[in-house]
């Protein structure tokens, strides 16, 4: 397939006028070839710009008119032409003034996308983006089993106890998936998962719920670290694992433990590109299946080493995913040690995990990756 061949099927795929069949070959095309999946966000992007050129020159035709209008209503002060040869004064008469005043409005808009995009990753402003998902996700299938397990546990508890008054389960309707860092019971999840949170809890892979409590919070990386307080949790002797503080390489094959359902669901894919969304150096991109519910979720590479925490995925395109870095772990940690010194949390640096087959590394992990359950 040739270059321009290759870009009109970029700009097919785009604009959803692929057929069922052309559409999932050419899927399968971007998972397996890291420069055609490369080329779509490109041109994605480059569409995008396009759009808001569009928006911009309706923009300057909407205060041509407002302009007009205040004239008319003497509430600016113009000369008094008539009909036609008006219009024409006011076009001449501010052609270059609202041209500078565009170019203005554009080098603004450019310098503060690139402040933003260089110094952050815009929370807020992703949450608005109607291209940007977070994989926050819903727990309603953990409810319903929940809720069985709760009335048949009340139903005993009644006959032993005939007074007692129990409180309300609580009801837990959003989510996401956390991963232990720290033998003691520290974990790792996304940030926007417990925003606004009122209760959190973790599920292990029995199915018991554990009590948790918030250590920190990093809207800004979109970290946060959680502390299991339950007293039925057993710390395990070491984690499988190691945290990178650098990221995976280029088209290095990676994989994710999630809980997009009320059980762990395994995904596969690969590096993409050492940046995310619109260039945030914060994150990177990553090809691979991820739905509602896998936010939190541990990035790992063949070796079993954390590289990446998945956040969020571009609903404008197949398997675009993106992910925290997890160098970003470290900082978050230094800086809760100068607030909380008490605080000892030590991540693995090295794997146990090296050498062994897929199956076998996700059975050792499967343990320390969790339900993170808010409501």
């Amino acid at each position: 397939m040739d270059d321009l061949n290759v870009l009109e099927a970029v700009e097919r795929y785009i604009s959803g006028t692929m057929g069922p069949d052309e559409r999932m070959y050419f899927e399968q095309l971007r998972k397996t070839n890291p420069e055609v999946d490369q080329l779509v966000v490109e041109h994605t992007f480059f569409m995008q710009q396009l759009h808001r050129f569009d928006d911009t020159k309706k923009l300057k035709a909407q205060l041509d008119e407002i302009h007009l209008d205040l004239s008319e209503k003497g509430q600016i002060q113009s000369p008094r032409l008539e009909g036609g040869a008006r219009v024409r004064y006011l076009f001449h008469r501010y052609k270059r003034t609202a041209a500078i005043a565009a170019s203005i409005a554009g080098i603004t808009a450019v310098a503060i996308s690139a402040l933003v995009s260089g110094l952050a990753p815009a929370t807020q402003n992703k949450a608005q983006d109607a291209q940007y998902q977070y994989l926050k996700g819903k727990v309603e299938q953990a409810i319903n089993e929940n809720r069985a397990q709760d009335r048949v546990l009340k139903d005993v508890k009644n006959k032993v106890d005939a007074t007692a008054v129990s409180a309300p389960p609580i009801v837990y309707t959003t989510g996401g998936t956390g991963f232990l860092i720290d033998v003691n019971g520290y974990l790792v999840t996304s940030a926007h998962v417990i925003e606004n949170a009122h209760n959190i809890a973790v599920q292990n892979s029995a199915g018991e719920e554990l009590s948790v409590q918030v250590v920190q919070s990093d809207k800004a990386r979109d970290i946060a670290i959680l502390k299991i307080t339950d007293s039925r949790f057993k710390a395990p002797a070491a984690l499988p694992y190691g945290i990178r503080k650098s990221g995976a390489e280029m088209a290095e094959p990676v994989f994710t433990l999630g809980f997009p359902r009320n059980v762990a669901v395994y995904g596969e894919g690969y590096m993409a590109a050492r940046t995310g969304f619109n260039g945030d150096t914060l994150t990177c991109q990553i090809a691979i299946a991820a739905n509602p519910g896998n936010s939190g979720g541990p990035i790992l590479n063949r070796n079993g080493e954390v590289v990446g925490i998945l956040s969020a995925r571009q609903t404008t395109a197949e398997g675009v995913v993106f992910a925290t870095q997890s160098k970003y772990i470290y900082n978050v940690l230094a800086q809760l040690r100068k607030t909380d010194s008490s605080v000892q949390v030590k991540l693995p640096t090295s794997s146990r995990l090296q050498g062994l087959e897929r199956p076998q590394q996700v059975k050792k992990i499967a343990d320390f990756v969790y339900m993170v359950k808010v409501s």
